[in-house]
């Protein structure tokens, strides 16, 4: 009971109460449309307004006046209603993830991300055995909630056997998957659902927008030569000494012997099966990206826009990205199972793609709320007068670019602490962040970018965070005394090492001004039209 008692007490206590007391973040989202309601008739009988950046009134030859529109007028109100399917329906991100969890579903079903997780870091070498497991960490994000089941309590077995504390090696595990969340040497799922957000916050200011889901590819990739060996030395240097020496009698029946069979199974040994399905699903990959391959430049180069201007040639090659990573999952998980016997036939890859659509009842609920918050907020104006008048105050400031990017680096880990989903942050804040930094000549990429390094750090450190519980009782198989504080006290070193090293790498990106991605720069012209142009990044 004092134990307990303790762990209410201090920083983390206050941040387990506060985030407990807010809503679940479907009715987070109906809270802020309430309030955006009330904001949005507040600002139009005070007659909130600003001068349009770009648009030209042609009557007078000045800049167009932007005015705050109330929620609750009849033109919205008419919109509310007889839009709401429109408007949920065109939510980009809702399109993009369910896309890409038709491929990945079957992957994940059929094993294949698990088996390449436990292939990745069995017979790791002693001395290299912390970077490898943070390494298919910070790879197995691509894999979602398989790797936090699988990976994270195998790195635990596999310490353990190396002779070292099982509870570092879940540390280390627990830092790549979930510190390390957007880190990756390969675009993934979350950049569609990040990048599916950014198009919509953009397009409710400035129209039509191409999003370019590799735009932070360059950034994520050098993300993961960052925090690799950073986790690297705050597991061997600080954890695993803080943690001291372990032995069995630490160890306690925290777990059922069910949970306990689980975990142990992570470690047997692959079958000639699993091996065999690996490298078919290793074929199946390189066939997709030679078809992709093909498809950009063979005949008739259906991905290449001949017509278009040089930097928006790529665009349909950008824009098919998303059904690539469906067919790649999608094949590689049935070339996978096909040969580890976990598929038999075509229907047991139906429902697993129908599988894999049930785990995203709660997303879909979720994209309804954000979609109206994100939609409301663009015919209120509010978003376009705040990005204005923002920007302004922004840039008399005279901030640098970097400074104004690690400030957002900041907010949102600090948001993080209270909201874990990445989706629903970014919703909240997009809107608003984006079309400003956009004024100031900073492209959606880079905002993207910086957002994904704040909300990275501090995921392993909030008890409000899904796995943390999960993470608890994988600690707790090992040492029975293990607790709350215990696990956040662990991780808290991780963070400040990743937020630090977060800071200067997006420091450095703007400094030096280095591409994000194929097509995707730090900087861009502020856009040249407005509410139904495309902005135009700079050459």
């Amino acid at each position: 009971m004092a134990e307990a008692a303790a762990e209410q007490r201090g920083i983390l206590g206050w941040i387990e109460r506060s985030g407990n007391k807010l809503p679940d973040p479907v009715f987070l989202f109906f809270w802020l449309i309430a309030i955006l309601v009330l904001v949005s008739i507040v600002a139009s009988l005070l007659g909130w307004s600003a001068l349009h950046p770009t648009e030209i009134d042609e009557a007078t030859g000045t800049a167009s006046v932007i005015t705050a529109s109330s929620l609750l007028s009849p033109e919205n109100i008419q919109r509310l209603w007889v839009d709401m399917p429109q408007t949920f329906t065109h939510f980009h991100p809702l399109g993009y993830v369910l896309v890409v969890m038709l491929g990945a579903g079957v992957a994940e079903r059929a094993g294949l991300f698990g088996t390449a997780m436990r292939a990745g870091v069995r017979n790791a070498p002693t001395i290299l055995l912390t970077p490898l497991v943070v390494l298919v960490g910070m790879l197995g994000n691509l894999a979602a909630d398989a790797a936090y089941v699988v990976l994270i309590p195998l790195a635990g077995i596999i310490f353990h056997a190396a002779g070292r504390h099982p509870v570092a090696g879940i540390a280390a595990a627990f830092a790549g998957v979930s510190g390390g969340f957007s880190a990756n040497l390969l675009p993934g799922q979350l950049d569609a659902l990040l990048f599916g957000i950014t198009e919509a916050a953009v397009e409710t200011v400035f129209g039509d927008f191409t999003p370019n889901i590799v735009g932070n590819w360059y950034f994520i990739a050098a993300m993961t030569f960052v925090f690799l060996p950073v986790i690297w030395y705050v597991t061997d240097k600080i954890i695993e000494p803080r943690l001291g020496p372990w032995n069995a009698s630490m160890a306690g029946n925290a777990v059922s012997p069910e949970q306990q069979g689980e975990v142990a199974d992570g470690d047997r040994a692959l079958t000639d099966g699993e091996r065999k399905g690996l490298r078919r699903a290793g074929l199946a990959v390189l066939g997709v990206v030679a078809l992709w391959l093909l498809f950009t430049f063979g005949p008739g180069t259906p991905l290449i826009d001949e017509t278009a201007t040089p930097e928006a040639r790529l665009n349909p090659f950008y824009r098919s990205l998303v059904a690539g990573f469906f067919i790649l999952f999608l094949l590689a998980g049935w070339a996978y199972g096909s040969a580890a016997g976990t598929i038999s036939n075509h229907r047991d890859l139906v429902k697993m793609m129908s599988g894999a659509m049930e785990d995203l009842a709660y997303y879909l609920v979720l994209a309804f709320a954000a979609a109206h918050f994100v939609a409301m907020f663009a015919w209120s104006n509010l978003g376009l007068i705040l990005a204005v008048q923002g920007a302004d105050f922004l840039g008399s400031s005279g901030l640098p670019a970097w400074a104004l990017l690690a400030a957002i680096i900041l907010v949102s880990a600090l948001l993080n602490i209270f909201v874990g989903s990445a989706s629903a942050k970014w919703a909240l804040l997009s809107p608003v962040l984006v079309p400003m930094l956009m004024l100031l000549g900073i492209s959606p990429e880079m905002a993207t970018a910086a957002y994904r390094v704040g909300d990275s750090a501090t995921n392993i450190i909030t008890p409000l965070m899904v796995y943390f519980p999960l993470i608890l009782i994988f600690c707790q198989r090992w040492q029975k005394d293990f607790g709350l504080g215990s696990l956040a006290a662990t991780m808290l070193p991780y963070s400040v090492g990743l937020m630090i090293s977060g800071l200067a790498l997006t420091i450095a990106w703007v400094v030096f001004d280095l591409p994000l991605g194929p097509g995707a720069e730090v900087f861009m012209e502020v856009p040249a039209t407005v509410s139904g142009g495309e902005a135009v990044p700079a050459s």
